[in-house]
């Protein structure tokens, strides 16, 4: 019952096309699977966000799964057909749809595309569904239409669908945009470009449809359309289906997460020193101990994977450091020096320096790199009396170490998760930007002459201990890590969408790292930076995650430094408080594996 001019499935149907239109995940705001639960409201997601965020942690994507759908249909039309050509044809992200999986199947015939082809160098401020890691490093649209030569293909200059939100949102191209692009395909097959002119929606037009049609060698355009279609499907309800469609989605998501645990295990801890394997071991009540050697020579390549396909890297040197400082506090203990170091052209890095005043000419000490969380600022470490951070850049400075307080770029809702989401397009990170950050300052710090270089030392809190299951597992120069209010079994705290603790009930839309469920947990986090010192400091009451889920990750942990005979260089203090510094086991943990005599 569509107005006339849009009944463009019934002229294909009376031209005697067979029609298979799939159902997609709509962009209604999801509320959960009773439709109350405040929760992911608060959160703002679609239906489309909701698959996007947990698949994307497991190396999948909504966009996929419909294309999977899509390919699976064409299967099924080739098989089934007695004769004929099979073509793909999508509106909007059914345009997006069409292309990708014309481009991923060589036997689709044919292909049209209305309402989505144009550039991509701005695909970072799309709606948050469509991020597609590392898109625009190796692909725009003519890339991908490139991959459907010589097959036709038709292109339709249509208004867009309108969506978005704060996550981002859909603009328009010119029709000098997509023709600009469409120069850039190197066809050697026929490739249309049709305008829907003096259109406001962006449905199919007569004459992009005749340009389909002629490439089946069929004409649709002189067909009445069809008054009255009979629907035969008895107790037929489309949100019903939508709802299966959507279920079956997150199902097969789930699934991926609960076998998640095996398969990092096997990828990584078996495949590094195969004798951990359980069918590997000795049948002696006493299992031999383990040299690490090989262990740590495999992990190299881990570690490169690690950083070249989850966190990513970006492939110019660092800038000289330039350092500049000036003095902020003074007391009868210490002074603190801000100070700035350059990193890339348009990024710097900056912290905070404790010095004690002890000090001795030429005397060469250890440091600790204490790491604010999510909004915080260096000095909420040391002197802002904040019950989360209890000042722990200043005690531990008045017991004798040098301090480093960095400052992260995981400050100001939401610009550094639209930094994310840029550098989610070219294969990197947020965190990609503050590993290099974090280079140049131990770069910068080993060289002052009243630190020793071999006895740095990193202890974060909340996103601060989320860098420290990251950067000491990236930079070899961190001699010790302590990771506090954040150690978890990481996949589930993302992708779990049972756990009411998980981000998937959140605004923190940046957590989901492209296929990190798949390859690294903490516990191989955790492994890349084996053998040096490892602590977790976890409190009964912190919300971040369950003690539980905290004790079976580090049970990984302390079960691999054991095979090695090194499980005195790995501890975990749980303390009955919340999530916060607790400086107790820890400021123990760094005098014993710092070798710094206690006060």
């Amino acid at each position: 019952r569509l107005p006339a001019e849009q009944q463009t499935g019934a002229r294909f149907a009376e031209a005697g096309y067979r029609l298979l239109i799939p159902a997609t995940i709509n962009r209604q705001i999801y509320a959960g699977p009773n439709g109350d639960d405040e929760r992911i409201e608060r959160s703002d997601q679609s239906h489309r966000e909701w698959i996007y965020r947990q698949a994307f942690q497991m190396g999948r994507h909504v966009i996929g799964y419909e294309v999977q759908t899509a390919l699976a249909g064409a299967q099924w039309l080739r098989e089934s057909r007695t004769s004929g050509s099979v073509g793909v044809a999508g509106y909007g992200e059914g345009g997006l749809v069409a292309l990708y999986a014309a481009a991923a199947d060589a036997e689709v015939e044919h292909a049209f595309v209305s309402g989505y082809f144009g550039p991509r160098q701005n695909v970072s401020s799309e709606p948050i569904y469509r991020n597609v890691f590392a898109l625009v490093r190796d692909f725009g649209d003519a890339e991908i239409a490139n991959l459907i030569s010589p097959r036709p293909l038709t292109i339709e200059h249509a208004a867009f669908p309108e969506a978005g939100n704060q996550k981002g949102t859909l603009a328009q191209p010119s029709f000098a945009e997509v023709e600009a692009e469409t120069r850039r395909i190197h066809s050697t097959g026929t490739v249309n470009l049709e305008k829907a002119q003096g259109r406001g929606r962006g449905d199919f037009s007569a004459l992009a449809v005749h340009s389909l049609a002629i490439g089946f060698e069929t004409d649709v355009s002189r067909l009445p359309p069809v008054s009255l279609l009979l629907d035969q499907r008895l107790g037929f309800d489309s949100a019903a289906r939508h709802q299966r469609y959507f279920r079956q989605m997150q199902e097969h998501v789930q699934s991926l997460i609960r076998h998640s645990n095996q398969l990092r295990r096997e990828q990584f801890f078996y495949t590094a020193e195969p004798q951990l394997k359980p069918g590997n071991w000795s049948t002696n009540a006493q299992h031999p101990t383990l040299d690490p050697a090989e262990f740590i020579n495999n992990s190299k390549s881990f570690r490169d994977q690690f950083r070249r396909d989850l966190i990513g890297e970006f492939d110019e040197a660092l800038a000289p450091p330039n350092p500049r400082s000036r003095q902020i506090l003074d007391n009868d203990k210490w002074t603190a020096w801000d100070v700035t170091l350059d990193v890339y052209p348009e990024l710097s890095a900056w912290g905070t320096l404790l010095l004690p005043k002890d000090l001795k000419p030429g005397e060469k000490r250890p440091v600790v790199v204490c790491q604010h969380g999510r909004n915080g600022l260096p000095l909420d470490t040391i002197n802002a009396g904040k019950t989360a951070y209890n000042d722990f850049a200043a005690k531990l400075c008045e017991r004798g170490f040098i301090v480093f307080a960095p400052h992260n770029l995981y400050r100001g809702e939401d610009r550094y998760r639209w930094l994310d989401r840029k550098a989610n397009s070219i294969g990197c990170s947020l965190f990609s930007l503050i590993t290099a950050s974090h280079r140049q300052i131990l770069d910068w710090l080993k060289i002052q002459p009243a630190i020793d270089p071999t006895r740095i030392a990193f202890y974060g809190l909340s996103y601060g201990g989320e860098s420290a299951v990251r950067l000491p597992a990236l930079l070899e120069d961190y001699a010790l890590s302590i990771c506090s209010g954040d150690f978890n079994q990481w996949t589930r705290k993302v992708a779990d969408v049972d756990f009411p603790g998980s981000f998937m009930n959140s605004n923190e839309w940046e957590m989901p790292y492209w296929n990190l469920g798949n390859t690294f947990d903490y516990a191989e986090m955790a492994a890349l930076i084996f053998p040096r010192p490892f602590m977790v400091e976890r409190g009964h009451h912190d919300r971040v995650s369950v003690d539980s889920w905290v004790a079976h990750e580090y049970a990984k942990v302390r079960w691999l430094y054991a095979q090695f005979d090194l499980a005195e260089r790995t501890e975990i203090e749980f303390f009955q408080g919340g999530h916060s510094i607790n400086g107790q086991g820890t400021f123990e943990f760094l005098h014993k594996h710092l070798n710094w005599p206690k006060p």
